[in-house]
């Protein structure tokens, strides 16, 4: 494109139009010559002035390309003035230019007129500004309006209302959701498990650059870690493995410190027993994700998940303790495996406190192998000994094939087979019922078995219960081991526990039916307000029988260890060796004592089993239950019944000793004897 300037006072030679190439004025109308005029804005304001004299305008004139291209290039000369024209030519433009700018406009100015394009889009123009100015106008309104409206709440709620109002009203009225599990405890509300928000340190080894030299110093700060079992963990191929559960706050903040990469916090609601392992095989675990795997927790997952009152027991805190501190010193004195403890109301079935050990601490993981994990008290089923003479009595008595004046040959062995049944202090002459129960004849129990019949002696087990799992709320529960055909042999052994074998909790259920007047309930975990149903399986006169029959052992026979000054004391003592495959191990013994009081209106039953107890030389070598298990029962009865409440009597007093009134034995043969 070639531009020339064309001013008043130039040469002809320069007064030629300006020419653009690319265009044909012929061909293009309204884009040939065109006039341009300045243009003002529409609100300016214009003064009356003077006429300016007509200053010369520029022409614009289109040239066809092809003649701007067929144009012949000036020579060099010719260029070069040109430009020297041009040069001395802009001052001027721009000295014209200024003075312009400074001269007020006096004529009287009008819009340009561009033709009907350009009314168009000066009409686009104009619509466009409008359609701004009305948003902008609704926009600040509503802005406005909606400051207006938050202010005027800001206002009621704080100068407005009443400042008493309670702001807990209007929180209680929305229904937060419940995501904890709810708490147990004991019968005094003592709390035994609920839950705690924690921290668990747990690692991402793919982001872990030095598996060694993090573990040693994350055991640098937690010395409960071992670094090798660490170090082995950090080079795993996972991406999320947990190192150590419920850190401390300050530990939690030691580890952070370190700054170590691939190193995490994992925060959640931990389930937490804060008794440890006093009440670990009755309450049993959760998982991680806090659902419950053992004991109370699996059998009531459902209702500790959506429920908010807490689930209370019949377990009370000082006697379970109480119990677990005896246990584990007689447990400690014999050398034995293991042990149970029992103590339960004998006029609801409650169980005030169950011990089995060796026990676990809930609040750690443990493999499943663990030996701790075995219930002895629930779940192990044995053979419980000369314990089951209390049954056999009462069984006996019930029947009315027998009476506390009957008596029976105890002089011979009785031969069964290659085998033979003896007593372990043989009298050798002829005992009455009290003194079979007394001096625990094997001999004299099962010819009273026999009395009875085997048919009889097996309905009156299942009556009690002994022939399938207890009905409790601990799921771990063992099946008890019974003849599949009830033999005239089964009924002698039994008679004396040899041949059924039966958990503690079973027994201990059992012997508090035989003496709270011979009402049977069932044994239960949960503390009730209603009283419960149980049901007769002897008579009341059967009950004060046996009642009687245990405190006389108390006193004379093998529950000497047990007597406790100031308290009546009853029980009966069991010695039974362990089953080995199809015999008997005779160095393996299973030694307790079942013991209640007060004897003469008897309020608790306990019981006291040891797995395997070496003699000592405080019991002559001896290791049997009244050597081993009754001195516990004794201790237990010592502290126990200040607990409760019960006051020291006079076993001597009159209205004591006339509830344990026994008649003269009545000598002579009976059918049992006179079959041998």
């Amino acid at each position: 494109m070639i531009l020339r300037a064309i001013r008043n006072g130039e040469t002809a030679a320069d007064d030629r139009p300006i020419r653009i190439p690319g265009r044909n004025p012929e061909s293009s109308p309204g884009l040939g010559e065109k006039r341009v005029e300045p243009c003002l804005r529409k609100d300016a304001r214009v003064e009356a002035a003077a006429p300016e004299p007509e200053r010369p305008r520029k022409k614009l004139i289109i040239e066809p390309r092809e003649q701007v291209e067929s144009a012949p290039v000036p020579p060099r000369a010719e260029r070069k003035k040109a430009f020297s024209v041009k040069a001395k030519i802009a001052p001027a433009l721009t000295k014209a230019a200024a003075t312009e700018r400074k001269t007020p406009v006096t004529a009287d100015i009008r819009r340009p007129s561009f033709g009907k394009e350009g009314a168009q889009r000066e009409g686009v123009f104009r619509q466009a500004m409008e359609t701004g100015r009305t948003r902008l106008l609704i926009t600040g309104t509503v802005i406005t309006l909606a400051f207006a409206v938050i202010g005027a709440r800001l206002v009621d709620v704080t100068a407005m209302r009443a400042p008493t109002e309670p702001v807990a009203k209007v929180a209680a009225t929305v229904a937060a959701p419940n995501n904890e599990r709810a708490g147990i405890i004991d019968r005094n509300g003592v709390l035994l498990a609920t839950n705690l928000s924690t921290v668990s340190l747990v690692a991402d080894p793919k982001y872990v650059q030095n598996p060694r030299e993090t573990a040693y110093k994350l055991a640098a700060v937690l010395p409960t870690l071992d670094p090798k079992e660490t170090e082995e963990k950090l080079r795993k191929n996972a991406r999320f493995v947990p190192l150590m559960r419920t850190l401390t706050p300050q530990q939690q903040y030691d580890v952070n410190a370190l700054g170590l990469p691939g190193i995490d916090f994992d925060r959640k609601q931990t389930r937490i027993y804060p008794h440890g392992p006093l009440f670990g095989h009755i309450l049993g675990q959760t998982d991680t994700d806090n659902n419950g795997i053992a004991g109370l927790e699996l059998r009531f997952d459902k209702d500790l998940q959506e429920g908010t009152d807490s689930l209370q027991l019949s377990l009370d805190v000082r006697v379970q303790h109480m119990l677990r501190e005896e246990l584990g010193a007689a447990i400690s004195e014999f050398s034995a495996v293991g042990g149970a403890a029992i103590v339960m109301d004998v006029h609801n079935g409650e169980v005030l406190g169950m011990v089995s050990l060796p026990d676990f601490d809930p609040n750690e993981p443990i493999s499943l192998s663990d030996e701790a994990l075995f219930n002895r008290a629930t779940k192990g089923v044995y053979e419980l000994g000369s314990t089951f003479k209390i049954f056999n009595t009462a069984l006996g008595l019930e029947s009315g094939s027998v009476s506390l004046s009957s008596s029976y040959d105890a002089t011979q062995p009785i031969k069964i087979g290659r085998f033979s049944i003896t007593d372990y202090h043989a009298k050798n002459r002829w005992l009455s019922v009290p003194e079979i129960f007394i001096y625990s004849s094997n001999i004299g129990s099962a010819k009273m078995a026999l009395d009875v019949g085997g048919p009889e002696q097996k309905r009156f087990f299942e009556k009690l219960g002994f022939l399938k799992p207890l009905d409790v709320e601990v799921p771990e529960v063992g099946f008890p081991q019974s003849p599949s055909v009830w033999r005239p042999v089964n009924t002698m052994t039994i008679s004396f526990g040899h041949g059924l074998a039966v958990s503690p909790l079973h027994l201990t259920t059992g012997v508090s039916a035989m003496i709270n007047g011979g009402t049977l309930f069932r044994p239960t975990i949960l503390k009730s307000a209603e009283a419960p149903h149980g049901k007769r399986v002897i008579s009341e006169k059967t009950s004060n029988a046996i009642r009687a029959l245990m405190h006389l052992n108390g006193l004379e026979g093998s529950g000497k260890n047990a007597q406790v000054e100031g308290y009546v004391v009853g029980g009966k003592t069991g010695t039974a060796e362990k089953v080995s495959g199809a015999g008997y191990r005779r160095k393996s013994l299973i030694s307790s004592f079942v013991g209640a009081f007060p004897m003469h209106a008897p309020r608790y039953t306990v019981y006291v089993v040891l797995d395997e107890p070496q003699g000592t030389k405080a019991t002559f070598g001896y290791a049997t239950g009244g050597w081993v298990a009754a001195p516990v029962v004794g201790k237990i009865v010592r502290r126990l019944a200040p607990m409760m409440g019960i006051k020291p009597t006079n076993g001597n007093a009159p209205e004591v000793r006339q509830h344990f009134a026994i008649l003269p034995p009545q000598m002579g043969a009976t059918l049992a004897s006179l079959r041998q």
